[in-house]
């Protein structure tokens, strides 16, 4: 691990192996603004305007990975994170802590470990009621990926109607989702989301799969986030364990832990497991899916 200068973001802490490096921001945070092959472009968005400096008293997008406590609401969700951040090593990696949020008395830190080779990374999400009332939370991994690419949700296994009457799975729509979007891809087995520069208009769904990853492709590379799945708990947004949100900038690919109530000093845990592949093509339906992403995953161990 060492420092390293990552304009416009400045001083980052710097993880590397010889195929992947990971970049965490100093200055504010806890963000992890870069994940990507050694002297390859960025997988995660960069959105930060160097020409305008930001304002410390309010929230700001940034872009790369960052770790919110769901469901979203004004204002506990947008405290700003414009502090700088402590950190201390760990084996194979880093621990990132942010200060304790004045208004939600909630702490937030990230472990950061790195394989010793290959692209696994395995981020540790934490939050920690340092408050002095009980808090129900959900842990919310959002991770920014640059722009052009797709994101792939897997739904619930499939069956038939003889052997399953009931429902399996919900999905949750907002405010402003439109299904006849184009960005949308709605198969049998796989829900696919397009970014796409030249639509600005916000999309955003919700999903319900006990299959426990999301993936996104782009330029030949693809993303697997792999995360854990409770049966038994109740998890945030109508049940969401994945979420997409999408404009003209990024696209954001979300994990969500289930609902806790945390009391005075105790915290939760949420754990997301990356993986990078190239020479993988961009798919455009289930089969696609089945034939190029499918392969990558069972890779990662399922």
């Amino acid at each position: 691990m060492d420092i390293t200068a990552y304009p416009p973001y400045g001083p980052c802490l710097r993880l590397a192996n010889d195929k992947v490096e990971v970049l965490i921001t100093l200055g504010f945070g806890p963000r992890i603004i870069r994940y990507g092959f050694l002297e390859g472009e960025n997988e995660f968005a960069e959105v930060l305007d160097p020409t305008q400096p930001p304002d410390p008293t309010t929230w700001h997008l940034y872009g790369g990975h960052r770790l919110w406590h769901a469901p979203e609401v004004h204002p506990r969700t947008y405290v700003p994170d414009n502090q700088p951040i402590s950190y201390e090593p760990i084996s194979e990696g880093v621990r990132i802590t942010q200060p304790v949020e004045a208004l939600t008395g909630i702490q937030k830190s990230l472990e950061v470990w790195l394989a010793p080779e290959g692209s696994h990374v395995r981020v540790i999400h934490r939050l920690h009621n340092l408050g002095v009332w009980e808090v129900r939370l959900a842990a919310w991994a959002i991770t920014a990926m640059a722009a052009g690419g797709c994101a792939i949700l897997p739904l619930p296994p499939r069956g038939t109607h003889k052997t399953h009457l009931q429902p399996v799975s919900a999905l949750a729509l907002w405010a402003y989702t439109d299904l006849s979007d184009p960005r949308w891809t709605l198969g049998r087995s796989y829900m696919l989301a397009r970014q796409d520069p030249l639509r600005p208009m916000e999309q955003k769904i919700g999903l319900h799969t006990p299959l426990g990853w999301a993936a996104y492709a782009r330029r030949g590379h693809l993303f697997i986030k792999r995360f854990d799945y409770h049966p038994d708990a109740t998890y945030p947004d109508w049940g969401c364990t994945v979420e997409v949100f999408t404009n003209e900038r990024l696209l954001e690919l979300e994990s969500l832990g289930p609902l806790t109530t945390l009391a005075p000093g105790e915290y939760l845990e949420h754990v997301e497991d990356w993986y990078l592949f190239d020479e993988v093509p961009t798919p455009h339906n289930d089969q696609q899916v089945e034939r190029h992403i499918l392969p990558r995953l069972l890779q990662t161990g399922g």
